[in-house]
């Protein structure tokens, strides 16, 4: 999502308040913890809006901001490889890799930019209703956030819109659904404001599991915006990075049921 405001925050808090807790799970819900497995360094002037990492390893960047929003790729340990910037009005958000394309949304703008994955270079434009926060893809589908309880489905190609269904916590709508990001059948979402990252089912909406991330270290300047945003899970592993807007780190992590392992 864009830039913090104290409406949003207080109206997703309010209603996330008895869901978004590990502890308020109900008992089909599993509880995991980000555990820390390494620390890489990352762009603090990064306002993190998406995260990709690429078969190969390479790491894909969105940011956000009206003026500032670009694209760039980078490898894990840091080495930017190319970049290139969105049109100054554009407010960049989340991105997502098919193949040899790349979707990249805008906040309020409704417009994806339809890139080449290799050049990162424009090739279209589609059109979408409303706000633009997260999106991931899977099977033959996109899947995308606009911070409500809703994911939509959208066609790959045309990026037109299929059905929208609601994400829910032992039967509650979850709000504040932003960075996105699909492994298999489940989609994996950061709740906006918070350290909570929720696994859903990619087919029915449930969601299966409450991850808490708040033993990551937010080591970006005070600032309400400088939240946790980014998840990419690492090809060929169970191990994911996590970073966030303006984090001057990223961190590979596994999710691990600290209870289970007692």
């Amino acid at each position: 999502m864009g830039r913090f405001t104290a409406a949003v925050c207080c109206s997703t808090l309010a209603l996330l308040a008895g869901c978004s807790s590990p502890e308020a799970a109900g008992p089909g819900v599993e509880r995991l913890t980000a555990h820390v497995e390494q620390r890489l360094p990352f762009d603090s002037s990064s306002f993190t809006q998406g995260l990709e990492v690429a078969e190969d390893g390479t790491i894909y960047v969105g940011t956000g901001q009206e003026g500032e929003s670009r694209l760039y790729t980078r490898s894990p340990e840091g080495e930017e490889l190319r970049s290139v910037d969105l049109d100054p009005a554009f407010f960049g958000e989340g991105i997502t890799r098919i193949d040899d394309i790349l979707w990249q949304l805008t906040w309020q703008n409704g417009t994806a930019i339809r890139r080449d994955a290799a050049t990162l270079e424009e090739t279209g434009r589609a059109h979408y209703d409303g706000e633009g926060w997260g999106i991931c893809s899977r099977e033959n589908e996109v899947i995308f956030s606009d911070g409500t309880a809703e994911l939509r489905r959208m066609d790959p190609e045309t990026f037109q819109e299929r059905e929208r269904f609601t994400v829910t916590l032992d039967g509650q709508p979850v709000l504040g659904l932003n960075e996105l990001e699909c492994v298999g059948d489940d989609i994996y979402a950061n709740v906006f404001t918070t350290t909570n990252i929720m696994r859903i089912d990619a087919a029915t909406g449930d969601v299966t599991a409450v991850i808490d991330a708040s033993a990551l270290p937010n080591n970006a300047e005070p600032d309400p915006n400088n939240v946790l945003n980014g998840i990419a899970h690492i090809p060929g592993t169970q191990e994911f990075y996590l970073t966030g807007k303006r984090w001057p780190d990223m961190y590979r992590v596994t999710f691990r049921d600290e209870q289970a392992a007692k």
